[in-house]
């Protein structure tokens, strides 16, 4: 079973076992972070979410907090003898996925939707305009 999870502003297909680099989460190591935008699961059948897969989460354990290779940026302007060069190194905390569950929307405490598709299918009431409000 895989699943497409985004953390991050990034898409990542993770497994259960597998140690992934996501941008950095507010948690210690050893801490347990769920993940709950799941975009898509794979188990045999495909199943596609809408934006997200309803009642789906994937629990992982955070093995660390690091800092990546350090990368270098330069700018320059020709003819201005204008020249700069800096570094950066993105920040990342690296995750095990440890399960990758999936449930109905009660598991994702999903409550009041069907009020909220009522009120969508509801006619809209046209505010009275001065032209509209059989006008002078």
């Amino acid at each position: 079973m895989y699943a497409v999870v985004e953390t991050g502003g990034k898409q990542v297909r993770v497994k259960e076992g597998d140690t992934v680099r996501v941008e950095r989460l507010v948690a210690a190591p050893g801490d347990e972070v769920t993940l709950d935008r799941i975009l898509l699961i794979g188990n045999g059948k495909t199943e596609i979410g809408a934006p997200v897969v309803a009642g789906a989460m994937v629990r992982a354990r955070v093995l660390r907090q690091g800092r990546g290779r350090k990368i270098r940026v330069m700018k320059y302007k020709p003819k201005a003898h204008y020249r700069r060069r800096t570094g950066h190194r993105q920040a990342f905390t690296e995750l095990r996925i440890e399960k990758i569950e999936v449930g109905g929307p009660a598991a994702s405490g999903e409550t009041g939707s069907g009020e909220k598709a009522a009120r969508a299918a509801r006619p809209r009431r046209r505010k009275a305009t001065a032209e509209g409000a059989g006008g002078a």
